[in-house]
């Protein structure tokens, strides 16, 4: 299947069946999103879900969280990964959030990854869930999932060469929706040890499905005893 084919063919497999797609993280504005963003590396989104409604409560602006520290901040954060450094990197946020930019989330690349605990991913997914950009954040779960359908090819091996591959073919459009289309999917349909092909949809659209099945059909039946 030419790659062409294969993206149109994924991205009406997903329009049909799964029309609404959204992140899993809870926020009610972009400040909390960033905030559950930042926690949510390395970490599911469920813990972040479990810690994050009293650091909300607590800690409701930038100007509150930038006047605690990371000490205080940790007492909220410690069940996540790496507490620590996620500590230190939501009080360091919201500070620079009100020195630099008056307080209100940045909406561009080269503002969000300014901020301590912001990497590409972090900011791709600030401006595409925030301010509905054309930016694709690749996690663990989008690299894997376009590897193993085959949107992209071997030689993207990092997230920025998957991210440029995913942009260059997904409608601009529909980039928003295509990165939570991923991440779902990788999630709860193509996980990483054990993928449940049997209850995939998008079997015969994926390379790694079709590769599978023919090395499965090709090999020699036993001999009968």
């Amino acid at each position: 299947m030419r790659k062409k084919e294969r993206y149109e063919k994924v991205i009406t497999w997903f329009q049909e069946n799964v029309p609404v797609a959204e992140t899993e993280l809870h926020y009610n504005d972009p400040f909390e999103l960033l905030i559950a963003v930042i926690l949510s590396a390395q970490c599911t989104d469920k813990r972040v879900n479990i810690v994050t409604p009293p650091l909300y409560q607590d800690f409701p602006t930038p100007e509150a969280m930038a006047a605690s520290s990371p000490e205080v901040i940790f007492e909220y954060v410690r069940t996540v990964s790496y507490p620590n450094n996620k500590a230190k990197h939501l009080v360091g946020m919201a500070r620079m959030l009100v020195a630099d930019f008056d307080s209100q989330v940045p909406d561009n690349l080269d503002d969000l990854i300014k901020l301590p605990g912001v990497g590409r991913k972090t900011a791709n997914v600030i401006q595409s869930v925030v301010f509905k950009k054309a930016a694709m954040a690749v996690d663990t779960h989008v690299f894997r999932v376009s590897h193993r359908i085959g949107l992209v090819s071997k030689t993207c091996t990092t997230p920025y060469s998957v991210e440029k591959e995913l942009v260059k073919h997904i409608p601009e459009d529909l980039i928003p929706i295509a990165h939570h289309w991923l991440i779902l999917h990788g999630r709860y349909i193509c996980q990483a040890r054990t993928p449940k092909c049997e209850v995939c949809g998008l079997q015969m659209m994926c390379k790694y499905f079709c590769d599978t099945y023919k090395v499965s059909k090709e090999k020699p039946e036993g001999k009968n005893k």
